[in-house]
């Protein structure tokens, strides 16, 4: 959301536009093995849509009342933290009404840090999701658009999804943790932004902590749940990209055993 209460740059629309892209295009590959990941990548599109508008209103929508660009930030704003849970709710309730039994977490896993990265780098180029006010300046701090000294927040989260996307792709590439890369996703975001919150320029709605803290800590929880859920699940389901079949994920593999040095 730009502060200013002027129309975002276009590059942060296409930058959005682009992350939308590049998870279509995956997405649009595993359909031709089954159609319905068409349905699985919409109904997560629309939630994560719908849930980062639903938490942006209960974060912040309140005080944006009678401000003069009101409307310009009711229209903008939105939330991460309300996408992923938004997204994650809204494909479960997909895979229930098609009948489809795969675990997809593991591809999501790839494509949402690369998509908010993307995200990011939008909010970076238009001003947006400011850190807070650095009484002094240092090495570290950037200069919003009034020239004011502020915590770099935005290149942080940008960093933080850039590093996410490299250990996760290693752990897919190594074959850890089959069908919960997700959920070690939302437990990192989610502990990662709830700290984070305190160094952002959000509203506060209970003694220090943001809606968004809140909702980020539920988030981490929330996957750290889901995470022992899968694992003591007596059989995940998932779908290999080469094949149409349905098929059990392999065992974890077990600890290699090493001598002490």
């Amino acid at each position: 959301m730009n502060p200013s209460g002027a129309a975002a740059p276009p590059f942060y629309g296409w930058l959005l536009m682009a992350g939308v892209a590049l998870s279509l295009v995956f997405w649009v590959r595993l359909a031709r093995k089954d159609s319905r990941m068409l349905g699985l990548w919409l109904s997560a599109l629309l939630g994560a849509f719908v849930g980062a508008k639903l938490l942006y209103l209960i974060a912040e929508g309140g005080r944006d009342w009678g401000t003069p660009d009101a409307w310009h930030r009711l229209r903008t704003g939105k939330s991460i933290v309300g996408a992923l849970f938004g997204g994650y709710l809204a494909v479960e309730g997909a895979k229930q009404i098609l009948g489809y039994r795969g675990a997809t977490g593991d591809w999501f896993a790839l494509i949402v840090p690369a998509g908010i990265a993307l995200g990011r780098a939008g909010c970076w180029l238009n001003g947006c999701c400011l850190g807070r006010v650095c009484a002094n300046p240092a090495w570290y701090t950037i200069d919003d658009a009034h020239g004011i000294s502020r915590w770099p927040s935005v290149p942080l989260e940008l960093g933080f999804n850039i590093l996410a996307l490299g250990m996760l792709a290693g752990l897919r590439r190594r074959g850890r943790f089959p069908g919960n890369l997700f959920h070690l996703y939302l437990i990192a975001y989610g502990l990662f932004r709830g700290v984070h919150e305190f160094a952002r320029d959000t509203p506060r709605i209970l003694g220090p902590f943001s809606g968004y803290a809140l909702a980020a800590f539920g988030l981490a929880l929330f996957g750290a749940v889901r995470f022992q859920q899968r694992l003591q699940a007596p059989a995940v389901i998932g779908v290999s990209p080469d094949n149409t079949a349905d098929r059990p994920l392999p065992p974890p593999r077990p600890p290699t055993p090493h001598r002490v040095r």
